[in-house]
């Protein structure tokens, strides 16, 4: 005879149940991917797997690297608001087969009516956010858009295909929908400032009826314009989309007109070369910081033993803090744009000076930032440096994405709208976010920004300037093979973040997807601290604290979508960073 349980046994009996139920969905919701993606030809890494399937579709179809970083770029515009984008820049690093490299520079430029202290008030203050004439909401924070710009370039010069089968599949995603993941949704609607703006708020908000996690999103008008675009791309910058999204922008009192977009230029340049343990490195150039400062912390840290210490030591931990926090104050003084100012690469990436910044670092003891003396090796650096206090905001939202194809070509991209979902302004009637740019330059001198970072005059405001950037599109090479493309999003993290998830790999031997999802650590001079991500260890937290380090803890950061080439077998290994949805998709 079967004994029936009670009804208070089955209550408990059921509340068990829904309890491993709902543990076990959450484990599977927060687990993040413990190896790599493996593809025997080509793989496409990004935020979002709609976006990577794109680029893998151009692949298939005959397309190479460029054409498929070109679609996945595309289709983040669509996909990934909160950064992906039409109305932003970026830059692409893309490293032929045949071993030729090219760096496309699209970042976005500060219009011709932009004046140095365009965002002081009266009394000389900066103007805070939450006023219409800030740099960081609402349209006198747009600069010149690039992207269009960059990403056909890089098409019409190194692809394959045709333009409009390209961008296909973005105009598809636009028409069509696509079911918005659970983040998705809450970045729409927890943001506080895109309902200032009743395009945006139409569009994204759907007036107030927010879209729940799985809906559909459809974008009607940035499938129109995806579709102009395909047939016209010019038309963005010198024809009736050009004319159309100026006087969008003069509308709510923004600076950019139909000239500024005219005059927008897209330009290659020299990527900046390191080595480290016999790797050779290619990264971003200036305008932006990325390559410099990765380069220099790790010509600082290449006669350091890190394996001896061990992964996420904090003996490894202090030391590469130790770099960051020198290559962060050189960054400080030097960093803008090239075609504005004398920037001296060759002397911050020369290893000498490294070696005379590393005879600075005590082993055991913590530096004070305010007490770093620079070396002395190359005088006139010290001498440019007294003159420079300026203070810049460094954004945090950014996307990155990586592509390797069947022949070896490899594409390591980074763009941006700025902040998360960028001015938060839609262009009326063309359905896509525009930048907060103008944010990236210096606001006012000898003021910390939001994050602490300070800046230059070589990053002050000025007519026709790119601002400064932290994104840092990298490629690795080991004995002239392909070995590594890098990259992340996260303002000034970024650099730490591409700096870890390499030595992750070179130093520690973790696989790439290990590498990603390690935890993070960074520091950018000033403020004068170590920000942590809480699953490092607390006893490595503690001792990192009795050799002086100020420490700050947060969840996570950063966006790693990353590639790795077994160098014996060819096999292309994606990671998608764990911390996301995203996805790498290869065949």
């Amino acid at each position: 005879m079967r004994i029936q349980p009670s009804s208070a046994r089955r209550a408990l009996i059921r509340f068990l149940i829904l309890c491993s139920l709902c543990a076990l969905l959450a484990t599977t919701v927060a687990a993040a991917p413990l190896r790599p993606t493996h593809a025997p030809h080509a793989i496409v890494t990004s935020v979002h797997e709609l976006a990577s399937r794109a680029g893998v579709e151009m692949l298939h179809s005959g397309g190479n690297a460029v054409d498929a970083a070109v679609a996945t770029g595309f289709a983040l515009a669509v996909v990934h608001p909160q950064a992906g984008n039409l109305g932003g820049g970026g830059f692409m690093l893309f490293r032929n087969a045949d071993s030729h490299t090219h760096f496309i520079d699209f970042r976005e430029k500060a219009p011709a009516a932009a004046t140095e202290n365009m965002y002081l008030d009266a009394q000389g203050n900066v103007i805070p956010e939450s006023s219409k004439d800030s740099s960081v909401v609402g349209y006198r924070s747009i600069g010149v858009p690039g992207s269009v710009a960059g990403l056909v370039y890089a098409e019409k010069k190194y692809g394959k295909l045709s333009l409009e089968k390209i961008i296909a599949p973005a105009i598809q995603l636009a028409r069509d929908g696509f079911p918005l993941a659970y983040e998705d949704a809450q970045d729409l609607k927890e943001d506080e400032y895109l309902a200032q703006f009743p395009e945006s708020k139409r569009i994204f908000l759907r007036n107030g009826n927010y879209y729940q996690p799985g809906e559909l999103f459809r974008q009607p008008e940035l499938a129109r314009t995806l579709e102009r675009i395909a047939k016209n791309p010019d038309d963005f910058y010198h024809g009736a989309m050009a004319r159309e999204l100026a006087a969008a922008i003069h509308k709510g009192g923004g600076l950019v007109t139909a000239a500024d977009l005219a005059a927008y230029e897209v330009k290659e340049r020299e990527p900046i070369r390191g080595t480290y343990r016999g790797y050779d490195i290619i990264s971003a150039p200036p305008p932006s910081s990325g390559g410099v400062a990765l380069v220099e912390t790790l010509n600082i840290l290449e006669s350091f033993d890190l394996a001896k210490f061990g992964n996420r030591s904090a003996a490894a931990i202090h030391l590469t803090s130790e770099a960051f926090r020198r290559a962060f104050y050189d960054r400080a003084d030097f960093l803008g744009d090239p075609d504005f100012a004398k920037i001296p690469v060759a002397q911050l990436i020369d290893k000498r000076y490294a070696a005379a910044w590393r005879d600075s670092i005590d082993l055991n003891h913590a530096s004070a930032s305010k007490d770093l003396k620079r070396p002395s090796i190359f005088n006139e650096l010290e001498r440019v440096a007294q003159s420079r206090t300026t203070a810049i905001r460094e954004p945090e939202n950014t996307t990155h994405f990586s592509v390797v194809d069947a022949e070896g070509n490899a594409v390591s991209v980074t763009t941006t709208l700025n902040d998360t979902l960028g001015s938060r302004v839609t262009a009326e009637g063309l359905g896509f976010l525009l930048n907060d740019e103008m944010d990236d330059f210096a606001a006012k001198q000898g003021v910390p920004n939001a994050y602490g970072l300070i800046q230059g005059p070589a990053n002050a405001i000025g007519p026709g300037k790119r601002p400064l950037s932290a994104m840092t599109p990298t490629i690795v090479l080991k004995d002239g093979k392909l070995f590594l493309v890098l990259g992340s999003p996260g303002g000034p993290t970024i650099i730490t973040t591409v700096a870890n998830v390499f030595i992750g790999v070179v130093d520690f031997s973790l696989d790439i997807q290990e590498a990603v999802n390690a935890p993070r650590f960074h520091h950018q001079w000033l403020p004068d601290e170590i920000l942590v991500e809480d699953r490092l260890s607390p006893d490595t937290m503690n001792v990192l604290r009795s050799k002086g380090h100020k420490l700050r803890v947060e969840h996570f950061w950063g966006d790693g979508e990353c590639i790795m080439i077994d160098l014996k077998t060819g096999e292309r290994l994606g990671a998608s960073d764990g911390r996301n949805n995203g996805k790498a998709v290869g065949y």
